[in-house]
């Protein structure tokens, strides 16, 4: 086949000689574009300071809209500044119906305005239930959209960029974002999903060891129908993870086991002994730190792992090119990790371990029936709740398995960085007990571990919920790596 496509070529030169035509000629230039390794991560820094402010007070925003929002907000930005990343391409060929425009040839762009305009938009179509919420915090945090477009649009009009390249970056980064956005209205499951997050048509299976609303607050179920949300990376054959550990109340079964052991960490925690009291303290510790649970007192379990992305990009000094990388990766791994999650949640429906630890356990051990999880709610006052889905596999284990990968695969074992990346997490760190004091890990991997182990001693998972989850965290990370971002 190539041999007579080429005598093909051949012939048409001979024919149509009036045309330059073979071998001999050079290939046209590629555009010329400033590098967006020019310039610095300020922007996304900017921007994500004010999506966890937003996501902090979006009512049905966690855990799943949260991580769609940033899939999208991150493709948008990498698609804005691509054309000045000489050594990656456009991921729009590989979605049927996404459409970006093409930028002006051989003319300057200002990359930073086109990322700050390109989440000025999508950020007041991702939350404009804001903009009308009874919630003051929540309407004051949407005004905070304009206020900042406009105030990096003065900052850079202050600076050496000219007034022509300023507006046209910025009306390339409006234009990517309504191609992004508009395609992003397509996922009829996913498009608005945060309006409606308890439907009231979905009635949990009721057979033994299956998922029930838990006490206290007895909460409907969180976005059952999740798992039908189109993914960017992970095919629908990979969405549905292992089985669980077979379900069974016998003392001597594995399942018993698991269930036993978050009983009893809890229960060391809230009463240790004297030669407890140093392990108990460290266990609670975990258990707080990791949990951005509560609407308006944390932004949610998927957002945590941005505020460490952008600690990391700080502190590493990291330009714009490789956070438009980075972002857009960590980004659509979150996403694709929360379809698969909620997949297999709503698949296995296995119940929490305060259902199994109520009903099964006080036989053996009397205070099972007041047993509570560790995890509050400082907002309504709300003592040992429980997150209102299946339990397996773990949410919050899945986020970590899932960013851990990625953020390692910028930081660790990379040219410039050791093979393990100590960083000092400091998301919390002007909040009050335990969130808030920072904790010093010595890999990347360690961190994401010790955000899944989190859930026993919080009370809410087994120990494979949250084994199991981070894999499949990290199913979604590969799958978004294995993407063809260079040429």
């Amino acid at each position: 086949m190539k041999t007579s496509l080429r005598l093909s070529g051949i012939s048409l030169c001979i024919l149509f000689t009036v045309f330059s035509c073979g071998p001999t000629d050079p290939p046209p230039p590629e555009p010329k574009f400033p590098l967006t390794s020019q310039f610095d991560h300020q922007v996304y820094w900017e921007w994500n300071e004010l999506f966890k402010k937003l996501d902090r007070v979006a009512t049905g925003y966690r855990p799943c809209p949260a991580p769609r929002a940033l899939a999208y907000l991150g493709l948008s930005a990498y698609e804005s500044v691509v054309p000045g990343m000489p050594f990656h391409k456009s991921l729009a060929p590989l979605f049927q119906g996404l459409n970006i425009p093409q930028a002006e040839p051989n003319v300057d762009y200002f990359w930073p305005a086109c990322v700050s305009e390109s989440y000025a938009y999508m950020l007041e179509r991702f939350f404009p239930h804001l903009e009308v919420s009874p919630n003051p915090d929540a309407v004051a945090a949407f005004k905070e959209i304009a206020l900042l477009r406009n105030s990096l649009h003065d900052q850079y009009a202050e600076g050496d960029v000219t007034f022509g390249a300023l507006k046209r970056s910025e009306q390339f980064g409006r234009d990517v974002a309504t191609a992004v956005f508009n395609w992003s209205k397509t996922d009829f499951m996913g498009h608005n999903v945060f309006l409606d997050p308890q439907p009231s048509s979905y009635f949990p299976p009721n057979d033994p060891g299956l998922w029930q609303p838990t006490p206290p607050n007895f909460d409907k179920a969180f976005f059952p129908q999740y798992g039908q949300v189109q993914t960017f990376a992970m095919a629908q054959g990979d969405l549905i993870t292992s089985p669980p550990i077979p379900f069974s109340e016998n003392p001597s079964s594995a399942f018993y086991a698991q269930a036993f052991e978050t009983f009893q960490t809890v229960d060391i925690i809230k009463n240790p002994d004297p030669n407890q009291e140093s392990w108990a303290y460290s266990q609670h510790w975990i258990s707080e730190f990791w949990s951005d649970d509560n609407l308006y007192s944390t932004f949610s379990a998927g957002t945590r792992w941005i505020s460490i992305a952008d600690q990391m990009a700080a502190n590493e000094e990291l330009n714009l090119a490789v956070c438009a990388e980075l972002y857009a990766k960590l980004g659509l791994a979150l996403h694709d990790a929360t379809v698969a999650l909620w997949a297999s949640k709503y698949y296995y429906n296995v119940e929490r371990p305060i259902s199994y630890i109520h009903r099964v356990f006080p036989p053996d051990y009397h205070i099972a029936s007041e047993w509570s999880t560790l995890l509050n709610n400082p907002v309504n006052g709300s003592i040992g709740i429980t997150p209102a889905y299946p339990s397996y596999p773990s949410a919050h284990a899945g986020f970590a398995g899932g960013a851990a990968k990625i953020l390692s695969s910028f930081l660790e074992n990379t040219p410039g960085y050791d093979d393990n990346y100590v960083f000092t997490d400091r998301s919390h760190q002007y909040e009050t007990t335990f969130l808030g004091v920072p904790r010093v890990f010595s890999s990347i991997t360690q961190m994401g571990e010790e955000c899944a182990y989190s859930r026993i001693p919080l009370g809410v998972n087994y120990r494979y919920d949250c084994e199991v989850g981070y894999q499949l965290g990290e199913k979604a990370a590969q799958c978004v790596l294995e993407l063809p971002w260079k040429k």
